[in-house]
């Protein structure tokens, strides 16, 4: 009873501080970018809760429960991804564009920031979907399974919506101080408690080795191409994450966007070793769990999606649990917070301002972008029926993003020959191909033996997807680039420091 008063509580503030700030929203800008005045600490805080979502929550630690500490080649795509960020942050805050598509759209073309905009709109609803699923799961385990995963998706949706359409990317930033904290200091203070409860380090470490030896190895037993396979969807999301790029444009100026990028680097490198760490004592603690396997042996990758959680309901004590739970809540809302806004974001500016309510006043735009809110909130959370885990989803999504608009971004930074149409034939390449994989892998779901398909086996392991959508991208874009035009140089200099 102690962990849902404690949720609730925490739930109530947060909403309490959506609701004052929802008083100051006056203008389309306060509504996207927070009227660009957010102070670098304030930036920090919510690009690490961007980062830190359910697909770190569950994703990272179903991940951990069935390959160890390799599951940080997983991460670390995503911090090298933060390190390059760096580098753009300052140059995006410069260009000083409400979303990543405008970028696409100054560097390229119209086109290429519908494509652009089409892109996101898919990956994100599924990525705020599964904030709705997680939150489901959540809403189960802390009601000891009197609402059930499937009711508390349905309140989740409702609460991360509403919250979303209060304030817009004023109330996001300013939850985010406190979901940060709270994430934070959770991570630090359940790991102790969490390896205590099985015993100390050393009886982790020999269970783990009497079972799984090679969850303590960096590889754990995987090849090279897993290794690149599993890091690239991260490594590419963050790169070309539209609602990082979106916040920049929040910053005062240019040196607190460079600022704040370093920031959440720590933040996010600490955050998720602490939570792969977590997941691994989870291993041990429930290595003989039932719940945990299937009827071959073989881990029942929904199930270890929820180690984090069911380690803070069922194995702290009940204050240290409750703070884990209400990180939980804490990642779960400000990503899905996150991600709706940034997708409503570019349909009301990308579609609806550009070709239907051109004269629409401020407090229009507003009101459109909160309805956007509301129908992408329903078409996301009807979206879930349609995989089974958090990691799949994440890895899809993540691919989608990464592949089809990770190249032309960085083209667009960094090489002055890539053309409008190079960026253009680059999105829909990638997009097309990640796509194409997802309906085979569905068509070819429960072929066996694997079906064949051009030498490559169907269903294809989404640890894997990345590697020829990537493959395609990059290739087109090179190549379409260097068999059009070479661009004038008012189309790159803005982007590229000579």
């Amino acid at each position: 009873m102690i962990h849902i008063v404690v949720v609730v509580g925490y739930v109530l503030v947060l909403l309490g501080v959506s609701v004052y700030k929802s008083r100051t929203v006056k203008s389309a800008d306060d509504f996207m970018v927070a009227g660009r005045s957010v102070p670098v600490y304030m930036l920090v805080a919510t690009l690490v809760c961007t980062w830190i979502g359910s697909g770190s929550l569950f994703g990272t630690a179903g991940l951990t429960f069935r390959t160890g500490v390799s599951e940080l080649w997983f991460s670390t795509g995503a911090w090298v991804g933060i390190l390059v960020v760096y580098f753009l942050a300052a140059r995006v805050r410069r260009i000083a564009q409400y979303t990543l598509t405008d970028l696409l759209e100054k560097r390229y073309n119209r086109t290429a920031k519908i494509l652009g905009t089409l892109t996101i709109v898919v990956a994100y609803m599924v990525i705020a979907g599964y904030q709705f699923k997680g939150g489901g799961r959540f809403i189960s385990i802390l009601t000891d399974g009197s609402i059930s995963a499937e009711t508390g998706m349905l309140i989740a949706a409702i609460l991360i919506v509403g919250f979303t359409m209060l304030a817009g990317m004023v109330s996001i930033v300013s939850i985010d101080i406190f979901n940060g904290v709270v994430m934070l200091l959770a991570m630090i203070v359940t790991l102790p408690f969490a390896i205590s409860s099985h015993g100390g380090l050393g009886a982790v470490v020999a269970t783990i080795e009497s079972s799984h030896p090679e969850y303590l190895s960096v590889s754990g037993g995987h090849d090279f191409f897993w290794i690149v396979g599993i890091m690239l969807p991260t490594f590419l999301l963050l790169i070309s994450e539209s609602s990082i790029y979106q916040k920049f444009a929040s910053a005062k100026d240019e040196k607190g966007a460079r600022q704040a990028v370093m920031g959440m680097f720590a933040g996010v490198v600490i955050i998720e070793t602490l939570m792969m760490t977590i997941a691994l004592v989870g291993f041990a603690l429930y290595s003989n769990d039932p719940r945990f396997f299937l009827s071959d042996g073989s881990i029942n990758r929904a199930m270890a999606e929820e180690i984090i959680l069911r380690i803070g309901y069922e194995h702290l004590p009940v204050i240290i649990g409750s703070l884990l739970l209400s990180a939980g809540v804490a990642i779960i809302i400000s990503t899905g917070n996150t991600f709706l806004m940034v997708t409503s974001t570019n349909v009301t500016r990308d579609i609806f301002l550009a070709f239907f309510y051109k004269d629409a006043t401020p407090t229009q735009v507003v009101w459109l972008q909160r309805a956007c809110i509301a129908a992408i909130g329903v078409l996301a959370y009807l979206l879930m029926s349609q995989f089974e885990t958090i990691l799949e989803m994440a890895l899809i999504s993540y691919t989608m993003i990464g592949a089809s608009l990770a190249p032309a971004l960085l083209a667009a930074f960094f090489w002055k020959r890539v053309t409008s149409a190079g960026g253009v034939a680059s999105i829909a390449a990638g997009m097309l191909t990640v796509i194409a994989i997802t309906v085979l892998n569905s068509v070819f779901k429960n072929s066996d033996p694997a079906a064949q398909l051009f030498g490559i086996s169907l269903p294809m392991d989404t640890d894997y997807i990345a590697i020829p959508a990537m493959i395609v991208s990059i290739m087109t874009l090179v190549v379409v680039s260097l068999m059009t035009k070479r661009p004038d140089d008012k189309k790159w200099q803005p982007f590229i420091d000579d």
